[in-house]
């Protein structure tokens, strides 16, 4: 694992909630039976392509995560057509569904996700731009790649923060795919997600953060009860308004709950015990999360779905 690469604080045990209210066995393995069966429709069904209306495949997205037991709440006015770049936080493999409810897209993922159960052979025939997160040297071709993909009117989706965080705080947008939509002259769509309890108390229950497995966490959320996943799509950035990468980056970024390292801090001091509360973890630079006044440096901006291991 390179050392450049972004990486989030977040941890399975210092970050994620106990579920507050547990479904029973029986019904969680109905929602996993029946994600699973709307997946294989969805595998079915792709080669079909362009010729299924954007609505139908909202529709789908939505009953994807409605059937795992997460209701949904989108915000905001649709985007608009044409080529365009989709950019939101990252928090759970549920971001990638609800995002494509908001408009159908191609995503960009790490090659790990080409491996995953069913999910990854739908991401793979869905026209999935996949990247390999070690090889430094293939990021210009990656941007590349998406700049034309946007030129040719195609939508695509990135997480630019370049790891899942908890929810709770968010990292910083990595700049090199906002190159893309500026060398295609495309428009920037920024989206803000975030996971909540039915009594709108925040929640972590759906993070998919750290050492965290895909099937543990497809447990969890199938076990919980009462999760809100909120969809807030914000005012577009047309092309043109912001000098360079940098600007639009800063443009794009949604507010977090909290500050970065004030979460790092609290991360680390939830790992490493009273005796040492903030740790090696928050040296500058570290997750990509300075400190308060630390300044920051140049990144690759590499783009994946989940935080990488240690």
């Amino acid at each position: 694992m390179s050392v450049w690469l972004p990486t989030a604080p977040c941890t399975p045990g210092a970050c994620l909630e106990p579920v507050r209210a547990a479904a029973a066995v029986p019904r969680a393995v109905l929602r996993l039976t029946a994600v699973a069966v709307l997946l294989l429709a969805g595998i079915v069904l792709c080669p079909l392509g362009g010729r299924i209306p954007a609505e139908w495949v909202g529709r789908w997205c939505r009953m994807i995560v409605r059937a795992i037991g997460v209701r949904v709440r989108i915000t905001g006015s649709a985007p608009p057509a044409g080529g365009l770049l989709l950019v939101a936080n990252h928090v759970s493999w549920l971001d990638v569904p609800l995002l494509t409810a908001v408009r159908p897209a191609r995503m960009l993922a790490k090659t790990e996700v080409r491996r995953w159960p069913l999910a990854g052979a739908l991401a793979a025939r869905g026209g999935t731009l996949f990247i390999e997160r070690d090889r430094l040297r293939a990021l210009p071709g990656t941007v590349t790649e998406i700049a034309g993909a946007l030129r040719a009117g195609a939508a695509v989706t990135a997480f630019p923060e370049g790891s899942t965080w908890c929810g709770r705080a968010h990292g910083r947008f990595r700049r090199a795919v906002f190159q893309a939509a500026l060398d295609a002259g495309v428009p920037v769509q920024p989206v803000g997600l975030r996971y909540r309890w039915q009594d709108g108390g925040p929640g972590t229950t759906a993070a998919f953060v750290g050492e965290d497995t895909l099937l543990a966490s497809l447990w969890r959320v199938a076990r919980a009860r009462g999760l809100v996943a909120e969809v807030e799509v914000r005012p577009v950035i047309p092309p043109g308004t912001h000098p360079d990468r940098r600007a639009l980056a800063h443009a794009a970024q949604p507010a977090a709950p909290e500050p970065a390292w004030t979460h790092a801090a609290l991360v680390a001091s939830a790992l490493e015990g009273p005796h040492d509360p903030l740790g090696p973890r928050l040296r500058p630079g570290r997750y990509g999360v300075p400190g308060p006044s630390a300044r920051t440096g140049s990144e690759p901006g590499m783009i994946q779905t989940r935080g990488p291991k240690a």
